[in-house]
C-alpha cells in the first residue's frame, strides 16, 4: 500500500490533502497513478494554483501502468508550463499532449499497441475550481450534506442512459466497463474541461478511480469523506473497497477547504458581476498592460525634444522648460515599457465568470440511524474475524471508540457517533488488511441495499 500526505503550505487558499492508491486484492500490479501539486506561494496560487490528477491505466503486460504513469507526470507539468494562457487552455493542452505521448509509446511495440488510461485533473484557482477528465475515474464535490458527481463516465453505459435518458443505474444488460473514451488508444481525444466552478469553505473533493466508486456507493463515499479528515478518510475508503473484494486497483485524492462552511466571506467569487471599483480597476490595468501610453510617452517626448532643439536654434524663450517636459515624458515611457514588461511576465489571472456547475448525480450523504447501525455489524464482523485469527491489535482503541461512539449515539450526536464508529472500523481494518489473503472474502460485511 503506497501512501501520500501532503498538507499544503499557507496560501490564499489553505487545503488539507491526502493521497493514497492500493493495488487492491485481485490484481497483481498496481495500474493506477496519481499525482499532487500544490502551490507553494502566492504567485504559484496566482499563476496556476492546486493541481491533482488521477488515472487508470488500461492494457496487458503492465502497459497500462506505464499509460497512467505518462498520463499523470506529463498533465500536471504541462498544464503548469501553459498556466500563463488560461485554465482552459492550460488543461487541454496538457491532456492532448499526454494523448500524443501514450499514443506514440503504443505504436513502438506490438504489445503496447492500445495502451491507454483514464485521467480526471482537479485544479484549484483564485477565480474557481476546474475539471479536465477522460475515462470513467470520476470527480466528486462533497458540500452540506450531498455529493456530487461531477464528471460524465465515458462508458457505453453512461452514453447508453444518456442517449434513453436514463439513470445509468436503471439500465440493465450494459457492461459496465467498457471504455469508450480513454488517452492512448487513438492520435485524438476529445477532453471535457469544466468550470470555473465556486469553491466555497468546507467544500470537500474527491478524485478516484473506478475500484473505488464501483465497489462503495456514493452515499458511503460522500458520508465518510465529508465527516473524516482527509488522512483517514482515504485511508478508511481504501479499505472499505478491498473488504468488499478489492476487485480493482483503488486510487483516492481527497482534498478538502479549510474555513467554517456557514461563512461567505472566503468563497470564491459567484456569478454576480463584480462592482463600479473591481471594474475600474481591471479596466485601468487593461489600459496600463495594453502599452500604448509608454510609447506615446517616448513619441511625445522626442517631439518635444525636436522643438526645443528649434527653440534654442532661433533663440525663441522657453526653451529651458520644453527639454525639462521631453525629458519628464521620455523618462516616463522608459518607465512604463518596464513596468509593462514587469506586469507581463507576472500574467496575473483575469477575471473570468464562473459557471455553474454541472452534477451529473446528487446523492444525500448525511448521517443516519440505520448507516450507524451498518457500522456497528461491520465492526462486529471484523472483531470477530481478528479473534478467530489471533491477529494483534490496538483493543483498547477499538473499545474506548467503540464506547464513544454509544455515547455520542445516545445524545442523538449522529455524526460524532459516525466518527468514533469509523476509528473503531479503522483499527481493525488496518490489521485485516495487513493479515489477509487474496483468497478471503468479507461480503456481506456492506451492503450497499440498505434503506437510509
Amino acid at each position: 500500500m503506497k501512501f501520500v500526505l501532503i498538507k499544503s503550505p499557507m496560501t490564499l487558499m489553505d487545503i488539507d490533502h491526502a493521497a493514497l492508491t492500493d493495488v487492491g486484492v485481485r490484481r497483481s500490479h498496481n495500474q493506477d497513478a496519481l499525482a499532487v501539486l500544490t502551490a507553494s506561494d502566492a504567485d504559484q496560487w496566482q499563476q496556476r494554483g492546486h493541481i491533482f490528477m488521477v488515472a487508470d491505466g488500461m492494457g496487458a503486460h503492465a502497459v497500462g501502468e506505464l499509460a497512467s504513469k505518462i498520463a499523470a507526470d506529463t498533465v500536471p507539468h504541462v498544464y503548469s508550463k501553459h498556466a500563463g494562457e488560461g485554465p482552459v487552455e492550460a488543461l487541454r493542452t496538457a491532456f492532448t499532449e499526454a494523448n500524443i505521448n501514450i499514443h506514440a509509446r503504443g505504436q513502438q511495440n506490438p504489445e503496447f499497441h492500445g495502451m491507454g488510461t483514464t485521467g480526471t485533473a482537479l485544479v484549484l484557482r483564485p477565480e474557481g475550481a476546474w475539471i479536465g477528465h477522460v475515462g470513467d475515474s470520476r470527480a466528486y464535490r462533497i458540500r452540506r450534506g450531498k455529493i456530487e458527481q461531477m464528471t460524465f463516465d465515458h462508458s457505453l453505459l453512461w452514453e447508453v442512459a444518456r442517449r434513453q435518458k436514463k439513470d445509468p443505474d436503471k439500465i440493465s444488460n450494459i457492461p459496465s466497463n467498457v471504455i469508450i473514451r480513454s488517452l492512448g488508444p487513438e492520435p485524438n481525444v476529445q477532453v471535457d474541461v469544466d468550470g470555473p466552478y465556486p469553491i466555497q469553505p468546507g467544500d470537500v473533493y474527491l478524485l478516484c478511480s473506478d475500484g473505488l466508486s464501483g465497489p462503495v456507493s456514493d452515499r458511503e463515499i460522500g458520508a465518510v469523506v465529508q465527516n473524516l479528515p482527509p488522512e483517514d478518510a482515504s485511508r478508511f475508503l481504501i479499505h472499505l473497497a478491498n473488504l468488499q473484494g478489492g476487485p480493482d486497483n483503488i486510487t483516492a485524492i481527497v482534498v478538502r477547504v479549510q474555513g467554517d462552511p456557514d461563512s461567505v466571506e472566503n468563497a470564491t467569487p459567484t456569478e454576480a458581476p463584480p462592482s463600479r471599483n473591481v471594474r475600474v480597476a481591471a479596466e485601468w490595468r487593461h489600459f496600463v498592460r495594453k502599452g500604448s501610453w509608454p510609447l506615446a510617452l517616448l513619441l511625445g517626448g522626442i517631439l518635444l525634444a525636436g522643438f526645443a532643439i528649434l527653440l534654442t536654434y532661433n533663440r525663441i524663450p522657453g526653451e529651458l522648460s520644453t527639454f525639462l517636459f521631453a525629458a519628464v515624458a521620455l523618462v516616463g515611457g522608459l518607465v512604463g515599457l518596464m513596468y509593462q514588461n514587469y506586469a507581463e511576465s507576472r500574467k496575473p489571472v483575469a477575471h473570468v465568470p464562473v459557471a455553474r456547475a454541472q452534477i451529473h448525480r446528487s446523492t444525500e450523504c448525511d448521517i443516519t440511524v440505520p448507516l450507524l447501525q451498518k457500522l456497528d455489524q461491520a465492526r462486529a464482523t471484523l472483531e470477530t474475524r481478528v479473534k478467530e485469527k489471533s491477529w494483534d491489535t490496538d483493543w483498547q482503541q477499538c473499545r474506548e471508540s467503540t464506547q464513544l461512539a454509544q455515547i455520542q449515539l445516545r445524545r442523538e450526536d449522529l455524526t460524532g457517533a459516525f466518527r468514533h464508529q469509523c476509528r473503531a472500523l479503522l483499527t481493525l481494518m488496518t490489521v485485516v488488511g495487513r493479515h489477509r489473503h487474496k483468497e478471503e472474502a468479507f461480503k456481506p460485511l456492506w451492503d450497499r441495499a440498505v434503506t437510509h
